[in-house]
């Protein structure tokens, strides 16, 4: 089984925010997959899935986004997941709005959720998918930009960034992580 887990931050005051990219990945994904089930367990609300023939399980963390590693911990535990089976999804301000960046692992960069997840896994081995949503503007704080909504002119881009990010995690269930970087870096 492959864990997807997208980072965001619950409830509808964060919806349509730049930090919630990962949030919305899933979502492109359970859209794909038919809209299955989905249930509340690991401190997530959390859907099984079959993308390209492997099953997988998508996983959006309710706790706040600097404490996702909490439900990505519980799930890889109770399915008994390698880590190198589990993608994490998160946005990055560091890189711009039309970058997607696949890493076997690495730093967290910055990305408090991802800081979050590698701690309680105890590696920085983990797979990542990072979309771009900067850079952050002159006279911003970096934490007021990534919690603001998506400017309308910025929409359309990001909406392609997005389903583009899902094309890459469906890449990285199918083809493994060395031939997702190739066709996505």
């Amino acid at each position: 089984m492959k864990l997807l887990a997208g980072l965001g931050n619950p409830g509808r005051a964060y919806e349509g925010t730049r930090h919630n990219v990962g949030f919305d990945v899933l979502e492109i994904l359970a859209r794909r997959a038919g809209q299955p089930v989905r249930r509340q367990r690991f401190q997530s609300e959390t859907a099984q899935v079959t993308i390209r023939g492997c099953p997988s399980l998508l996983l959006w963390p309710l706790t706040w986004m600097n404490l996702s590693g909490a439900g990505v911990l519980a799930a890889r535990d109770f399915y008994k997941i390698d880590t190198a089976d589990i993608l994490v999804i998160c946005d990055d301000f560091q890189l711009s709005t039309d970058t997607l960046r696949l890493r076997s692992s690495g730093t967290a960069g910055g990305q408090n959720g991802l800081a979050d997840v590698l701690a309680r896994l105890g590696t920085t081995a983990v797979p990542r998918l990072r979309l771009g949503i900067g850079p952050v503007p002159a006279g911003w704080k970096s934490a007021d930009f990534v919690l603001g909504r998506i400017a309308p002119a910025d929409k359309a881009g990001m909406d392609v960034l997005r389903e583009r990010a899902a094309d890459a995690a469906e890449d990285w269930v199918a083809l493994g992580i060395e031939a997702a970087m190739n066709r996505y870096n």
